[in-house]
């Protein structure tokens, strides 16, 4: 099937905007243009490709050719790369991590990469995927193994989680105490509704995670200073909290840790950039898999 770039890069603006007022803006063209290409290129694939809501939303077949659209757009990009030797043209590749990756160990794994900007999405760990069958993103760092159809799955590393507070939370609620009656009732600290590290803990002790009272702190730092400040314990992950556990700052609470895989998913496509992208994250990731190498 040969569709039109223009009509393809309409299709990459409007979803990575928001709308076809924001995709206009980023091809400096009106949003009646952008309206118009999109829907020929509905015409031209016999489907309805996005839903107009706000924001718009891909449809089943629309993520089948955004992930054609992508894929153009990353090849252009490093075919005039490979034209032009010296030159300035940058690669930007999608991605989608999770929260605690991208505040510790991530940024320093892809900061070698030459010639790529990076366009991050934050996303919890066993739900990133969702995006790549989107065609929103070409790669991701996931928990999840089983590959998303079209895409190559490798497991990279692991982030070990361990139950951790303040030493003076742990002395006003007991957490060293009997498991079912002090982390029944000791607030914990959650990310957000996606997060069930803190609800698997808490059943591995014996307790019913719907007993204690939780706050939701959506930020891997706030998380962590939370934690520290005494607002509850949490889950955290050793390269956030080992150097504070050390101080004396923190305390690790009983009870096993909780092991997260770490895999990287990616489009099933011959790109240098996603390649060198790829190796990076394998080298950098946290308890590196035995030939994780891609």
């Amino acid at each position: 099937m040969e569709l039109p770039t223009d009509q393809l890069k309409a299709l990459t603006a409007v979803v990575d905007g928001g709308s076809f007022e924001a995709a206009s803006r980023s091809l400096s063209i009106t949003a009646s243009a952008v309206s118009q290409r999109i829907k020929a290129l509905e015409s031209e694939v016999g489907r309805v490709l996005v839903v107009r809501s706000k924001p718009v939303r891909l449809t089943h077949s629309g993520s089948i050719v955004m992930r054609m659209a992508r894929q153009v757009e990353l090849l252009g990009l490093e075919t005039a790369a490979a034209l032009q030797p010296g030159s300035q043209v940058v690669t930007t590749i999608p991605i989608v991590v999770n929260a605690d990756s991208l505040a510790t160990w991530f940024l320093d794994a892809v900061a070698s990469v030459d010639g790529v900007t990076f366009d991050i999405t934050r996303e919890d760990q066993a739900h990133s995927t969702a995006l790549l069958r989107e065609g929103t993103v070409m790669a991701a760092v996931t928990s999840v193994s089983e590959p998303v159809q079209g895409c190559i799955s490798t497991r990279v590393g692991g982030m070990t989680y361990r139950a951790t507070a303040s030493a003076d939370f742990v002395r006003a609620w007991d957490c060293d105490g009997p498991a079912r009656t002090s982390l029944a009732v000791a607030p914990m600290i959650v990310f957000d509704r996606k997060d069930t590290l803190q609800e698997q803990y808490l059943h591995s002790r014996g307790v019913d995670p719907r007993s204690p009272p939780r706050h939701y702190v959506p930020g891997s730092a706030d998380f962590l200073r939370a934690v520290v400040l005494g607002f509850g314990w949490g889950m955290l992950p050793d390269e956030q909290a080992a150097g504070l556990v050390s101080s004396g700052d923190l305390v690790v609470l009983g009870g096993s840790p909780i092991e997260v895989p770490l895999y990287w998913q990616q489009w099933s496509f011959d790109s240098r950039a996603l390649a060198d992208v790829a190796v990076a994250v394998a080298s950098g990731a946290p308890g590196r898999a035995e030939g994780s190498t891609l």
